[in-house]
């Protein structure tokens, strides 16, 4: 899937010399150790599995680039030039505040799942992929971020619909259910709990960015995660994510009611409230 993928950016980059890509190999994943090209510029990290935000913020920190996107290993570039095209999008923001995303044929515009950000976005932010993610939510953390500052008044999401960063997704069909993905559906809610838990860090981290927009002195340092348990009752929840998304002023009102609607859902999903419902029989019409 890696050679996939960087056969992908050999056909499709326009600049070669100045592409850098950052890969994190687990430590016993002895075949993939030899990964590279003699095309552009390929830094491997060689290390222990360790989590999704760890993996990420490895890798940037041994980034010498000044736009860095992330990608998986399941992604295949698709739009030719793209790389001018991301150029172009950076090079709209004098100050280089900004969130990019490319259409990755899965969730299009309605996630960053392959996030575009500059390296000025990323100290501000200074921990833009947190490492306690064990496995997803780096793309909506970031989301909400800027969501935040959108709401505020300042837009800096960029969405490219013609540029096109496939996600060959084994939930699309284009790709088998291996054993990574399984890893990945094992803890599928296991983030739940931190997403919100860093609520309080993700709003510091949205009025650091405005106060770098705006020029203002003062910007406020990163808040430790704010330990926040989810109810077992399904009347509680519902109520805790009232008063966690509903109540969030920060945010634009669409947002709020996704993110209620979504982790009520996923709530529901990771006790077993939906697969009960979905496989209780149902009387015939005469007994109704």
């Amino acid at each position: 899937m890696v050679e996939r993928f960087f056969a992908s950016l050999r056909a499709t980059t326009a600049c070669l010399d100045q592409l850098e890509v950052i890969l994190y190999v687990d430590e016993d994943d002895i075949g993939s150790h030899h990964l590279g090209s003699l095309d552009f510029h390929v830094t491997r990290i060689i290390g222990p599995a360790i989590s999704m935000g760890g993996y990420n913020s490895a890798c940037l920190e041994r980034a010498r680039g000044e736009i860095l996107i992330l990608v998986n290993d399941d992604i295949v570039v698709r739009s030719q030039g793209w790389d001018l095209r991301v150029r172009g999008m950076h090079a709209e923001f004098d100050d280089q505040i900004y969130l990019g995303y490319a259409n990755d044929l899965f969730k299009k515009s309605k996630f960053c799942t392959f996030p575009i950000l500059s390296r000025r976005t990323c100290e501000l932010l200074i921990d833009p992929y947190p490492p306690v993610y064990q496995r997803f939510f780096l793309d909506v953390h970031l989301f909400d971020i800027f969501k935040r500052l959108q709401h505020a008044g300042v837009d800096r999401v960029r969405y490219d619909e013609d540029l096109v960063f496939e996600h060959l997704h084994y939930r699309t069909g284009k790709a088998p259910f291996d054993k990574t993905y399984g890893y990945a559906r094992m803890g599928r809610f296991a983030d739940d709990a931190t997403y919100i838990e860093l609520s309080t860090a993700r709003s510091a981290a949205a009025q650091r960015l405005l106060a770098a927009v705006r020029k203002r002195p003062g910007v406020p340092r990163p808040v430790p995660a704010a330990k926040r348990r989810i109810p077992d009752k399904l009347p509680a929840a519902i109520a805790f994510f009232s008063r966690q998304f509903l109540s969030d002023s920060e945010l634009p009102l669409g947002w709020r009611a996704f993110l209620w609607y979504w982790f009520i859902g996923r709530y529901l999903a990771a006790r077993g409230y939906l697969r009960l419902f979905l496989r209780r029989p149902t009387r015939p019409l005469e007994e109704r």
